[in-house]
């Protein structure tokens, strides 16, 4: 893979938003995304270890290197560069603590933002960017 890909749960309000936030802001086009419910997500988190069925995690796969959790949200964050190079500041924070708050979010991320009936179709502009 020549770009970054980002796994994200393609039904979650919360997760669309955060994907839709780096469409806008990925001026590089950097990052490609996929689905957790579509084949090539299911494949992507099963393959670095994550369970497609009960995601509470976050992937990133950066030159074949898979990040979850809070570090890849840092990472990702960076990559953006100006005032989101900042997000650099969190890991003063231990990784056991960023991980445990970042898998609550994620294991109520339905009953605090909503879900969606599917999987929202991508935009005719950016539906390259999607496996």
């Amino acid at each position: 893979m020549t770009h970054s890909v980002i796994v994200f749960d393609g039904v979650c309000v919360l997760c669309n938003g955060w994907v839709r936030f780096l469409l806008s802001r990925d001026r590089a086009n950097r990052y490609k995304f996929a689905s957790m419910q579509s084949e090539v997500g299911r494949k992507l988190l099963v393959d670095n270890g994550l369970d497609p069925d009960d995601p509470v995690s976050f992937l990133l796969l950066e030159a074949g290197r898979p990040y979850s959790d809070s570090n890849a949200i840092i990472r990702v964050l960076q990559s953006l560069g100006g005032v989101w190079s900042l997000a650099v500041i969190f890991k003063v924070v231990p990784n056991a603590l960023r991980d445990r708050a970042y898998r609550a979010l994620a294991r109520n991320r339905y009953r605090l933002f909503g879900k969606h009936e599917a999987c929202l179709v991508p935009a005719a502009d950016v539906a390259d960017r999607f496996l």
